[in-house]
């Protein structure tokens, strides 16, 4: 598993734990054998699955874990997610963890399959964006492909991603584009170029640039503005629409053929999927 979900598993246990879980050390045996299970108390997509097992080995390797329901998987009311059996005050060092992780990566996924389910009908793919919580983003990316959508870039690092604010520090379309050529050919990177556009004009400076993009965002257009955005771009990059799109109007902007749509709401509107984990 990636060294950095370790790092925060114990980073957080770190900040929880503290000294010492003084309530279990001191009411409950040192080598008391106990069972307990993860329960889903309300209908939802799983995630986070894997996040929790890691969890249990890294605060007692001798935790026994198993599996019921994986990450993906639609749980309903009442259905046993895994069962935990070994030390119970490691149990309960690592209860609250489990539950903060699984909790909020389930809500997204939750969300996210139910935001898809809405364009499954069309050719759109849905994606997240970097509206994340510090230090939890790889878990909240996992989530939304467990929840059925795409992760869009994960930081700043792995594609050029020109916005309006660039746009304007660089000044104009035509410069930002040169000067990423320019940078890209002078480092050897091979990165995506996607660049925001607010307004058909925009579109047009950007197709009629001599540097190539995969991507043109039409941010904050009407379904209608998408449409004619469309009509010139004719296929020649893909296509992403963003910008105050929710779930009453995302059926609207995916049937006007965008390949694409970013939902920042993902990743920070979502609720918690309700889970507990109870002694058996």
């Amino acid at each position: 598993m990636d060294n950095s979900i370790d790092t925060f598993i114990k980073q957080a246990l770190i900040e929880d734990v503290g000294n010492g879980d003084y309530t279990s050390l001191s009411c409950i045996d040192n080598n008391q054998q106990s069972k307990a299970q993860l329960l889903a108390k309300e209908n939802g997509i799983l995630s986070g699955v894997e996040i929790a097992q890691r969890t249990f080995f890294i605060v007692d390797s001798t935790l026994e874990i198993e599996i019921l329901k994986a990450s993906g998987n639609t749980v309903n009311k009442g259905d046993v997610v895994l069962t935990v059996s070994g030390n119970a005050q490691s149990i309960l060092k690592a209860e609250r963890l489990v539950l903060n992780i699984m909790q909020r990566m389930s809500g997204i996924a939750t969300f996210t399959h139910q935001t898809s389910q809405l364009i499954a009908h069309t050719k759109c793919k849905l994606l997240d964006t970097r509206k994340t919580t510090p230090g939890f983003r790889l878990f909240e990316k996992m989530a939304v492909k467990h929840g059925g959508g795409v992760n869009h870039r994960f930081g700043l690092y792995d594609m050029i991603m020109i916005k309006d604010n660039h746009i304007d520090y660089a000044g104009g379309i035509e410069n930002a584009l040169k000067r990423v050529e320019k940078f890209l050919s002078e480092n050897q990177l091979n990165l995506n170029i996607e660049i925001e556009t607010r307004n058909i004009k925009e579109v047009e400076e950007v197709l009629k640039s001599k540097v190539t993009v995969q991507r043109i965002m039409l941010d904050n257009y009407s379904p209608h503005q998408i449409v004619e955005a469309l009509a010139l771009i004719q296929g020649c990059c893909e296509t992403e629409a963003s910008g105050g799109i929710n779930i009453n109007t995302i059926k609207e902007y995916a049937e006007t053929g965008v390949d694409f749509i970013s939902m920042g709401a993902l990743t920070h509107s979502y609720k918690s999927l309700d889970l507990s984990l109870k002694a058996i």
